[in-house]
């Protein structure tokens, strides 16, 4: 059975563990089932692969330009403490568990495909990196609290779970990404889906008369920051121009060039502006090969929905919605950071003393690709004040959850790192928590967890999804009112206008 391990493993890291080639698949699959002819579907299948490349060149250049900020942060700060890092403790894990956690990641994927088909959950999971993650976390859970004995166990239930998370969190979320896109075509499968929701709660809570983010009406001599990639640039100019000057005054010398390999003081405040605007850069080649994606893929997922899966929705990576909210992007990422922090004070001052939780710094990656999403979500129900509040709600829920899910897998080795996004984080304790009686009931409390799971899932998708509700209807009716208000005003204006031009020319004749 080795040579079925290692054709599992080849699948699921180099296939499925890459979202473009999962995404090309994809594509041109539809395009097969849509009866295209060979070149259409080569074409289709690269181009869409190809967006999914031009995607992540962008999110690497972003994650490029923050690393060197967050460690001049940690630096000038003096904070100490666990940075969760999703890519590093699946690294710790692979070479105990790769081998279970290839059939976890390959079955999970079987799984989600047949719920897909034969519920009224609809959603097929397109995020590669985070099935390989979520697949990762469950087979290292459920390996320690089942006993290694039991394996194949592991494998079935791993796989069920997973599944069932795949097309669970998408449905609960559908509303607000109706709402965010305007149609039906897509879906959100990232696991930061905690996040969101309670951004998007938060939005309806405190921004009934909140205006968009993307309405801010900006001075003449500022029409400029309409840009998006020009108001992204010159706010990220800002906070390394704050750090950078802030790492010259407080750090050694030696110890602040050596961050950007800067000769000088000089060079490293120009190494500063220079990672500044290589964010910006980063931002807009994530927008190009979003709109490169979905040109292929939505059109090519009809076939899919049509003949796969009838009705399914492809659920794609947080930054598809960027674009519905460029503004809203910022401001979350920016207010999910302050909310990182204050919850990071919190830990420090109360959780680590009182229960032992670790100090959870807040890492720039998942504070922008979260707290951004959060954003977005945010403004959907609640504008400028949604946004922000939104942003920074997940920015707490992404430091105290991590803290708490490091409590169960520092019990089982890993105590220097955890998963950081927040589905990772109230999943896995749930998880890990069922496990810590016996073997047997830890067993049946994982399965009542997938079972609550998918009927929960079902019924908010029969019973919200599908009857249309519409998060922040309050906010919308009153939008429609405001916008109701200043036509009516145009139109009197107009009329005014025109009342007085008749009576002058009827006084000059």
């Amino acid at each position: 059975m080795e040579w079925l391990v290692v054709v599992l493993n080849f699948i699921g890291q180099q296939i499925l563990n890459v979202p473009a080639y999962l995404i090309g698949i994809i594509t041109a699959l539809g395009l097969m089932a849509l009866r295209k002819n060979a070149g259409q579907v080569i074409g289709g299948g690269l181009k869409a692969a190809i967006g999914f490349l031009i995607l992540g060149a962008g999110a690497n250049v972003v994650v490029g330009s923050l690393d060197p900020l967050g460690q001049l942060i940690l630096k000038v700060t003096g904070a100490q403490g666990v940075i969760p890092t999703n890519e590093v403790i699946t690294a710790m894990a692979q070479e105990e568990f790769g081998a279970q956690s290839a059939y976890v990641l390959t079955l999970g994927f079987v799984v989600m495909l047949l719920l897909a088909r034969f519920t009224p959950l609809k959603y097929v999971f397109l995020t590669g990196h985070h099935m390989v993650f979520m697949a990762t976390m469950l087979t290292v859970v459920l390996s320690v609290g089942l006993g290694a004995d039991l394996g194949w166990l592991v494998v079935l239930i791993g796989a069920l779970l997973l599944g069932v998370i795949m097309v669970v969190m998408p449905a609960f979320l559908h509303p607000w990404t109706k709402k965010i896109t305007g149609n039906d075509s897509i879906a959100i499968g990232h696991f930061g889906s905690l996040g969101y929701l309670a951004a998007g709660a938060a939005g309806q809570v405190a921004g009934k008369r909140s205006k968009s983010t993307e309405d801010i009406k900006f001075p003449q001599s500022l029409k400029f920051l309409r840009d998006s990639m020009v108001a992204t640039s010159l706010s990220m100019i800002a906070i390394y121009m704050v750090f950078t000057i802030w790492g010259l005054i407080a750090l050694p010398m030696d110890e602040a060039l050596a961050i950007f390999g800067a000769a000088d003081g000089g060079a490293f405040i120009m190494a500063g502006l220079a990672q500044a605007l290589q964010f910006g850069v980063g931002v807009a080649v994530i927008l190009y090969g979003v709109r490169t994606v979905l040109g292929e893929l939505v059109p090519a997922f009809q076939g899919i929905a049509e003949k796969v899966v009838p009705g399914a929705k492809p659920a794609l990576d947080i930054p598809i919605v960027f674009p519905f909210g460029a503004n809203a992007v910022l401001i979350g990422f920016l207010s999910s950071f302050a909310g990182g922090l204050l919850a990071l004070g919190l830990l420090a001052i109360w959780l680590n003393p009182a229960f032992g939780l670790a100090l959870i710094l807040p890492g720039m990656v998942p504070h922008f690709f979260t707290g951004g999403g959060a954003g977005v979500y945010g403004n959907a129900t609640g504008g400028r004040r949604g946004a922000v509040l939104g942003g920074f709600v997940n920015g707490v829920i992404i430091t105290i959850l991590p803290a708490i899910l490091l409590l169960v897998l520092g019990d089982l080795g890993f105590a220097n790192s955890t998963f950081g996004d927040a589905d990772f984080g109230w999943f896995g304790t749930l998880v890990g928590v069922s496990l810590l009686g016996s073997s047997a009931l830890g067993a049946v409390l994982t399965v009542l967890i997938a079972v609550v799971l998918v009927t929960a899932g079902i019924i908010f998708q029969v019973k919200v999804v599908n009857r249309g509700w519409v998060p922040g209807a309050k906010r919308d009716a009153w939008i429609a009112e405001e916008k109701a208000a200043e036509a009516a005003i145009a139109a009197q204006a107009k009329a005014e206008l025109a009342d007085r031009k008749v009576a002058a020319e009827s006084t000059a004749s």
